[in-house]
């Protein structure tokens, strides 16, 4: 099958007939669709979609983010999209994808080599700078977030900057580690190397071959401070103008009859070379500054998205997967500037892999995908939902297993009957966690005797000797199995 996967058949095209959502792509008889000065729309039902799903995913994106923008675009043209779409904000950690672009074309002008080092390019940085040995990784490693250079970097989160790596503790080219110094210094090598500035190459290289309606250069900026001499360059994005890039990667590169990015890049660049975050069990891969995949596991199934599939992400809720196999582009867009919360100026968090991962359920099955997993809503949940002295009853005393897909897993959780809490972990039943249980109302909660850790209450499914636990917002966050 190509990789470019569906492409909109003639027929379709001319009698407006439906082209059947979730079918793969096997005719002759197929076009490539491009948008003109602005995106064309269809109907779900011409292009034989649920009509009544979408309305809930709608309603689900709105109940978790809420969410700015969202777009649902298949054969070229809008299936739906709901927000303000031509509105600029962050687009976070999208920027590095839209990077791994550009030196794609510098790489196809041997204008950069994925085998020079840090070193060949004079790359170093504030004191301490890098050693010996961290100046040996390439710009290739750079790309894969396998440099093994753990420099201070900017635009990190407090997280990233608390699980960074000591340095020296891993040679380039070993370890995967989500690493903004790669990132940011991927766009000094970057403008070195062309000597034009990331947002003006953006315009004239990708931008307006594809017809992007709102970006401008002046949508980018440079973050620079004292812990690193290389800057983040942030960058704000409509997501009609996402959705382009999106479509622009869904067809190898191509853009109405144009080749805009080499398509030997697209495919090298969205393949997996790291498993990222093991400890979501099935879930990430890593290429060139792009996500491959999705979790379908994270201690309870989530979302099964098609072979192929791959994304550009970034922090608040910013989203924009492209899944060949259905010939579809998916956007979602969180507006990181607009305080939205439960007090005045506080935002809600952005949606976590479980709520987007419902949000992808939803739309996969409005598109009619039979394969996308069992719906783990609390509504349609299968068993017995229990109340108070029920929970007790059941788990007082009880050992249940879970998250035998995770790393470290399985994990055994003991709930004692004075309230103390064990988890072991493995095969050996180290004790992991130590902490306490309690029974709140209908609702099972759980504190763990560790660092700023919250507690944590769960709705509570059996079926049998199957224990189902659903968080506040109706998913089910653990499946698990009472011995």
């Amino acid at each position: 099958m190509k990789r470019t996967g569906l492409r909109l058949f003639t027929a379709v095209m001319l009698f407006g007939l439906a082209a059947g959502a979730a079918v793969r792509a096997d005719s002759p008889a197929i076009v490539e669709h491009y948008p003109g000065a602005a995106f064309e729309s269809t109907t779900p039902e011409a292009a034989g979609w649920s009509a009544e799903k979408l309305a809930e995913a709608k309603s689900w994106s709105q109940q978790i983010a809420p969410s700015a923008a969202v777009m649902i675009v298949q054969h070229g043209l809008v299936v739906a999209q709901w927000g303000d779409v031509a509105i600029k904000s962050n687009l976070h950690s999208i920027r590095k994808s839209l990077l791994s672009a550009l030196i794609g074309i510098a790489v196809d002008e041997h204008k950069i080599d994925l085998g020079a080092t840090m070193e060949s390019l004079g790359i170093d940085d504030n004191t301490p700078g890098l050693t010996p040995t961290e100046k040996t990784a390439t710009v290739g490693d750079l790309l894969k977030s396998r440099s093994g250079i753990y420099h201070a970097a900017l635009y990190e989160t407090p997280g990233m900057a608390r699980r960074r790596p000591a340095r020296g503790s891993h040679p380039p080219g070993t370890f995967w580690y989500y690493n903004n110094w790669d990132f940011n210094a991927l766009g000094t090598i970057y403008e070195r190397a062309t000597g034009d500035s990331i947002f003006t190459a953006l315009q004239g290289r990708i931008a307006r071959p594809i017809g992007m309606q709102d970006y401008q250069p002046g949508d980018g900026e440079y973050f620079r401070g004292k812990p690193s001499e290389h800057p983040a360059y942030p960058i704000r994005m409509s997501a009609r103008d996402l959705a382009r890039f999106a479509l622009l990667y869904l067809h190898e590169g191509r853009w109405n009859g144009r080749q805009i990015i080499p398509s030997a890049w697209v495919r090298e660049s969205t393949q997996s070379y790291s498993d990222a975050f093991p400890d979501q069990g099935r879930g990430y891969g890593y290429g060139y500054l792009w996500w491959i995949r999705f979790p379908d596991n994270n201690g309870a199934p989530m979302v099964r998205v098609p072979a192929g599939t791959f994304a550009a992400m970034g922090a608040e809720g910013q989203y924009a997967f492209v899944i060949p196999a259905y010939d579809l582009v998916i956007v979602h867009r969180v507006n990181s500037d607009v305080a939205v919360g439960p007090l005045p100026g506080q935002r809600k968090p952005e949606p976590t892999t479980p709520q987007l991962a419902r949000l992808l359920w939803l739309i996969l099955s409005a598109a009619g995908d039979r394969d996308v997993g069992p719906d783990v809503s609390l509504a349609h949940a299968a068993g017995d939902r229990l109340a108070g002295e029920e929970i007790k009853a059941k788990l007082t005393g009880a050992t249940f297993s879970v998250g035998e897909m995770l790393s470290g897993g399985p994990y055994l959780w003991q709930l004692r009957a004075d309230g103390t809490l064990s988890i072991l972990a493995g095969a050996e039943q180290r004790e992991r966690f130590t902490g306490s249980w309690r029974v709140d109302g209908d609702r099972l909660c759980r504190t763990l005797n560790e660092p700023n850790t919250r507690e944590a209450c769960f709705s509570v499914v059996a079926s049998g000797s199957r224990l189902q636990l659903f968080t506040s917002d109706g998913l089910m966050r653990l499946d698990t199995r009472v011995q």
